[in-house]
């Protein structure tokens, strides 16, 4: 199986800038990034990093700069056999979430995000291709269904938290303890307890 990983390397994570600058979305969308890729590596599988620009790490780096849904797509048609997508925010996966995905049986196995995204897919039909404009879940079924492929869908906790605002930064330092949740306590970014929920907030001091 291949197993491309999509980064924005350029400017990542803009909606957490009510929370972040630009050099702390920057870290973090690394360490979620170094979180994704240490989970594939205990699954056996090495994947390719699918990134707008040059990035720094352990894995083959495929560079291309067009937006997701074409540079995805163009990788899938170099793919004979079946082929994985995994998003580079989730941060909250674990080896055996990601095992699960790949152990499911299906045309498209299909792992959704909060809101109706798609956080992770497995794609054994050929004719298959992803559009991840909006509300991709539901498109990605009604892609599946014209193409005569069937559609499996993976409940899964740990990888239906993409961390793309900052409600989503308390489930990782909630659920986790990996580079991700050590660089938002590097920055400063604190639990703090709200009515009925839990939440973030910055530590004054480590604010510039």
């Amino acid at each position: 199986m291949r197993i491309f990983v999509p980064f924005d390397a350029r400017d990542p994570k803009t909606r957490l800038s009510s929370v972040l600058d630009a050099d702390e979305r920057a870290s973090v969308a690394q360490a979620m990034l170094r979180d994704v890729l240490a989970a594939l590596a205990e699954t056996t599988h090495t994947p390719v990093v699918l990134a707008t620009d040059s990035v720094d790490c352990a894995v083959p780096v495929r560079v291309d700069d067009r937006p997701l849904t074409p540079a995805v797509n163009d990788a899938l048609t170099d793919v004979d056999g079946s082929a994985a997508v995994v998003m580079a925010d989730l941060a909250l996966a674990t080896p055996a979430a990601i095992e699960r995905l790949f152990a499911t049986d299906g045309d498209l196995v299909l792992a959704p995000g909060l809101g109706g995204g798609t956080n992770a897919l497995v794609a054994r039909h050929p004719d298959f291709r992803v559009d991840y404009h909006g509300g991709s879940y539901h498109d990605h079924r009604e892609a599946a269904a014209a193409v005569g492929a069937d559609v499996a869908v993976l409940d899964s906790f740990r990888l239906a938290v993409d961390v793309d605002a900052p409600r989503h930064l308390a489930e990782v330092l909630l659920h986790t303890d990996g580079h991700t949740a050590a660089c938002l306590r590097q920055i400063g970014v604190e639990l703090t307890r709200t009515e009925g929920h839990v939440a973030v907030t910055r530590s004054t001091e480590n604010r510039s």
